[in-house]
């Protein structure tokens, strides 16, 4: 019984962008760091060859980049690792979103897994002991990377949970060590990459201040990705450019409600523009 009338259709990077706009219009790239990753950037009409729209103010558009695919042609073969390997060849799409792969939340915790038990196997990690969890594919959840990382003592209380979780009985403080340092190299690689890609697209932007909206668990939740990001960012971007971070709340809902409402306002004044038309005819 409920009349529903579809004006715009937007994936959640346009979303984060625009919740964040509202807000701040210095905002001109979404980003989304969680379980997948991707990222939008507003681009000048006269630099995208496929525009077949208008050419009325204002001469932008939003670019969807679907990032997640670069790699896919080979060009980030010489950053994998053998464990990169193994979760592309265990996925659900071998040799595509490689990039993704590297990055997003529904990988991190697998490769932090297979170097985890590959230590295991070598006796350098619970002396050589695992278990049935720790040895299951997709069984060490992201989440646990967040939570490992973010033990700040020698107590290591998080991580300890982490290990009952996974039904590992013996463990000691140096596995709690090693478990944390590569759950970090893991993190900041993924950081890093994430950051290539936001450096890239402000570098082609050439604006002097850019506010980069990001939605996703990963960012959301993990104690070091903004600040490593912003460290990288900073050194790659070019002299003198100024960009920030910003966590994008709900950018899916309020998002995709300020696109609706800016497209009918624009339905209704064309509408509004036309009858005075006809009138003056």
């Amino acid at each position: 019984d409920i009349d529903v009338e579809c004006l715009a259709v937007i994936n959640d990077t346009v979303g984060a962008l625009m919740s964040c706009a509202h807000s701040d219009r210095d905002c001109a790239i979404g980003l989304i760091l969680g379980t997948g990753t991707n990222a939008c950037y507003i681009e000048k009409l006269e630099n995208v060859g496929l525009w077949d729209g208008d050419y009325n103010e204002p001469k932008q558009v939003m670019i969807n980049t679907e990032w997640g695919a670069l790699g896919d042609d080979g060009c980030l073969d010489f950053v994998k690792t053998e464990y990169d390997r193994q979760v592309d060849k265990h996925s659900i799409n071998p040799g595509r979103q490689i990039y993704e792969k590297m990055i997003s939340g529904m990988y991190m915790g697998e490769i932090v897994r297979l170097a985890l038990e590959k230590l295991r196997k070598h006796g350098l990690l619970f002396g050589g002991k695992g278990s049935e969890e720790l040895s299951t594919r997709g069984r060490f959840y992201t989440k646990y990377v967040s939570e490992i990382e973010s033990d700040v003592d020698d107590h290591f209380k998080n991580t300890k949970q982490v290990f009952e979780e996974l039904a590992l009985e013996k463990y000691s403080d140096e596995d709690c060590r090693i478990a944390q340092y590569v759950c970090s190299l893991v993190s900041t690689r993924a950081a890093f990459l994430a950051s290539v890609g936001v450096a890239a697209l402000l570098n082609k932007m050439d604006r002097q201040d850019v506010t980069v909206a990001v939605d996703g668990s990963l960012y959301r939740f993990h104690p070091h990705f903004h600040d490593l990001m912003v460290e990288k960012i900073q050194q790659l971007v070019k002299p003198g450019m100024k960009f920030k971070l910003m966590l994008s709340h709900d950018g899916s809902g309020k998002g995709a409600a300020i696109v609706t409402a800016v497209a009918n306002r624009l339905r209704e004044s064309e509408k509004e523009s036309i009858g005075e038309n006809g009138l003056e005819n």
